[in-house]
């Protein structure tokens, strides 16, 4: 090839992979993108607009802004596409994959619990002004990164900009650490449904040997306060001569006591020890139950994306059912009106505190999972022209209202143990594990057919949990079959590899002091490292790739942007990076030293923490260093980084497109997307 058609052929733009007709005066109205082919200039500099060549079926003439869905399967020639990784059999598969990913635990439980220690009502503003911050413009700017290259975080930040290729697998690792105690919690799940199969609830009474001193049972107390005189401590009944006896009558009612679901939880079930020094050994009900979990898993995974998008169905679409059938059942409950005036009643004053917004910013990273790598993952599958902006606004507005709707189901409930436990709405409830396995169970208890509510509920549990989890793995699982094609067509085994190293990896949290690593693992592994991923995210979008640029991108795929382009422009630049920054800054200033209960835990635990807080991080530095290095170049440093920061060649659209075999004839050079061209392909990349 001459030096003069190097010359021309500099002027065809690769860098977005999407190739275009440019010249370097004012943009001609006949400019194309898409799939094209470039002729020689003339005597001007200008690309002919007339007497083209004559075979002209052989350009795909697409605008900047028209959706390529009549031609995607006319083109002309041999078309490539990218290696078969799967798609979702259908967008609404995908749908509800994406709701089941997002609407998980953190919606039915966290947001309640952080709605009423953080103002009740008033929590409600800051949690909506952050969808609007960080949730929206995050999960649009990720949903469409992944449809369009068709990539997992693994490969595609490597293409998209070389130099921050870690940023992916930080993601990786931390979906992959939240699916280990993820997996643990739904196990524990799968343990208390096959409890409560029997015609009375084993934690409905205290019962040897788990029950402790203050084990009270409110259905052996009212029965032995039915007789006159008698009087219910320490899990014993006492007759009115006994009382007198013993001088029992001088006990305060208000004496230290808790529900047997507390003793069943902590002795019965988990065997809690009294530290994470003390790990003691795996409880093997625990432990068949993780490989049920697992074998679950793998059964719903091993076929694909279209296996998976038939079990969401069911894990997105069954917790709604039991959500409405709780909510008209607790609304009925004496004590309920209590519980959604204290939900619904706004204390503005507890807005001048960081932690409500702070608190409001990581709700959302639990919400829609932003940073975590799931998102890229599933949109990675979707075809091509999918409208992503739909599925961003239903699927983000969606996990909002099921966030305020659980917020009804659970107040409701709440409001009716506070009454029968005659204490403050405030003192009842308790995050995380206490709220799922304590006061929850506790409260069906007193419902009539109780084990057919704990049942509904457990269910429950189990879908959510699976629905999130199935997208966690998924993202592990397209990171090893991106980075490594070739075990695409050999899917089951990879699940299979992956679900038993997953279950290896949990029997830790089967062990007696297991469930102190499941909330170290939950406070520091989500949240540091993903704001700082996140924020540095919105940069390269934003900023060094360009917000104008990456639009241009999502227009090829669902028409024009230029209603939201200044929104996303502001957001991905400005508010979305600041606000996360600032969330980061206020997280540091408010953190102490993990507790769990009155536990404390100890300075090296606290140590590990902050290892797998910052594993990500450390592993985004290293790469960076890494790319550098390779870079053989002879250039600064500094020239190294602005060529890293730029896209690779082989970034661009996962979209079919036209292969020709290219020949110089009368000057015409065919052209195609460098993201399609493999080593041993017999067409030269200009």
């Amino acid at each position: 090839m001459g030096d003069n058609k190097d010359d021309q052929a500099q002027k065809v733009d690769l860098l977005r992979g999407t190739e275009k007709y440019t010249n370097n005066e004012k943009k001609d109205d006949r400019i194309k993108y898409g799939v094209t082919w470039c002729k020689e200039t003339d005597s001007k500099g200008q690309y002919p607009l007339e007497d083209e060549n004559p075979n002209e079926s052989l350009v795909q003439d697409v605008s900047s802004t028209a959706v390529l869905t009549p031609l995607d399967d006319d083109l002309v020639g041999n078309v490539t596409d990218i290696p078969d990784r799967g798609n979702w059999a259908g967008r609404f598969d995908f749908l509800m994959s994406l709701l089941g990913y997002s609407v998980g635990l953190g919606n039915v439980w966290r947001f309640p619990y952080l709605a009423y220690s953080n103002g009740g009502g008033a929590f409600v503003f800051p949690f909506v002004l952050m969808l609007f911050l960080l949730g929206l413009p995050l999960m649009f700017m990720e949903l469409s990164f992944g449809q369009f290259a068709g990539l997992g975080p693994a490969v595609v930040f490597g293409r998209f900009c070389p130099l921050f290729h870690g940023l992916g697998y930080g993601m990786i690792f931390i979906s992959a650490v939240v699916s280990l105690y993820y997996t643990c919690i739904i196990a524990w799940c799968i343990l208390y449904l096959i409890m409560s199969i029997r015609g009375e609830l084993l934690w409905e009474r205290c019962h040897e040997p788990w029950a402790t001193e203050q084990c009270y049972s409110y259905t052996e107390a009212d029965v032995c306060e039915s007789t006159n005189g008698s009087f219910y401590y320490r899990s014993t009944c006492y007759n009115y001569t006994q009382v007198m006896a013993l001088n029992l009558s001088s006990v305060p009612k208000n004496f230290t006591k808790h529900a047997p679901a507390q003793d069943y939880f902590e002795r019965g079930v988990l065997h809690m020890s009294e530290g994470i020094e003390h790990m003691g050994i795996p409880q093997w009900p625990i432990l068949l139950c993780l490989a049920c979990a697992w074998t679950m898993t793998f059964l719903a995974l091993s076929k694909g994306v279209k296996s998976t998008g038939k079990v969401v169905y069911f894990t997105a679409l069954f917790p709604y059912v039991v959500l409405i059938i709780l909510f008209f059942r607790g609304v009925t409950l004496p004590g309920a009106s209590e519980g959604i005036l204290y939900y619904i009643t706004p204390r503005f004053e507890k807005l001048t505190s960081a932690k409500v917004w702070s608190d409001a910013a990581a709700q959302i990273f639990f919400a829609l999972s932003p940073a975590w790598g799931g998102l890229i993952t599933l949109s990675s599958y979707n075809k091509f022209h999918n409208n992503c902006l739909k599925d961003t606004l239903i699927v983000a507005f969606g996990n909002i209202a099921t966030s305020l709707f659980a917020g009804f189901v659970i107040f409701a409930i709440i409001g009716y143990l506070a009454k029968e436990l005659d204490a403050n709405i405030e003192d009842v409830v308790d995050q995380g594990a206490g709220l799922a396995f304590i006061v929850y169970p506790d409260v069906v208890t007193r419902l009539p057919i109780s084990p057919l509510w704990a049942i509904l509920f457990f269910v429950m549990m189990i879908t959510l949990g699976m629905g999130s989890e199935f997208a966690l793995l998924e993202t592990v699982m397209t990171a090893i079959q991106d980075t490594v094609p070739s075990l695409r067509q050999k899917k089951t085994w990879v699940v299979l590899v992956v679900s038993i190293i997953g279950f290896l990896g949990g029997v830790i949290v089967t062990c007696e002091g297991g469930i102190y690593v499941l909330q170290l693992m939950d406070t520091y592994v989500s949240s540091w490292s993903v704001f700082v991923m996140a924020a540095t995210e919105s940069c390269i979008f934003g900023w060094i790739y360009g917000t104008d640029r990456f639009l241009q991108d999502v227009e090829l795929m669902i028409g024009s942007m230029k209603r939201w382009r200044w929104f996303f422009k502001l957001f991905w630049q400005y508010l979305s990076p600041f606000t996360l920054v600032a969330v980061f800054v206020f997280n540091l200033i408010q953190y102490s030293p993990m507790t769990y209960d009155k536990y404390r835990y100890p300075a090296w635990a606290d140590g590990v923490g902050w290892i797998l807080a910052l594993f990500p991080l450390i592993w985004i530095f290293g790469s960076m260093v890494w790319k550098i290095s390779t870079v053989k170049e002879d250039w600064s440093i500094l020239e190294k980084i602005k060529f890293l920061l730029k896209p690779s060649p082989e970034w661009g659209p996962a979209h079919k497109v036209p292969k020709f075999d290219l020949q110089d004839i009368e000057g015409e050079k065919n052209i195609e997307n460098p993201n399609f061209i493999s080593s041993n392909d017999s067409v030269t990349k200009i």
